[in-house]
């Protein structure tokens, strides 16, 4: 399923994970969008309720929007943006990529592919992986930094008169 595609009957409910573009966000979440089968509408936010549950700026949002990062977002008949539960999910994955240090461009990629649909997973799966190497390397040096550290502290420790710790 792609996360980005956006239907009028789609409901996604997981308890181990949301599927995002064939990566778990991790939690339990449920999505909907559009009018389930009941004939109930589906839960929107608006852009300052996204903002305030998710930390990011109405600014930075529109700007996701405007360089495609973020899906369509479906629009009320006054023009307001109408986010959704899947808006949410994918917003918290980007917010994942962000952590990972991936560069916007590779993130930008990352949506295209995911809206391309199922035959991209193999080059989506490709970046992901690239980018768990960097995140992997930079595990590594942030590990090294802290054994020098550790060790600044206890020489400052025992040349202060106390004892190493």
């Amino acid at each position: 399923m792609s996360v980005i595609a956006s239907t009028s009957t789609s409901t996604s409910t997981s308890t181990s994970g949301t599927s995002t573009g064939g990566t778990s966000t991790g939690g339990t979440s449920t999505s909907t969008t559009g009018t389930s089968t009941t004939g109930a509408r589906a839960p929107h936010h608006t852009i300052s309720e996204v903002a305030a549950l998710t930390g990011l700026t109405a600014h930075t949002l529109r700007w996701y929007e405007r360089i495609g990062l973020m899906p369509h977002v479906d629009r009320s008949h006054t023009g307001q943006r109408r986010f959704t539960a899947r808006d949410l999910d994918w917003l918290a994955f980007v917010g994942k990529l962000r952590l990972t240090g991936m560069p916007v461009a590779d993130m930008v990629r990352y949506a295209e592919l995911v809206r391309a649909g199922d035959h991209t997973r193999e080059e989506r799966r490709e970046l992901l992986e690239a980018t768990r190497r960097d995140v992997l390397a930079r595990v590594t040096e942030l590990q090294e930094t802290l054994a020098v550290l550790d060790v600044k502290i206890a020489h400052y420790g025992t040349a202060c008169g106390g004892t190493p710790s």
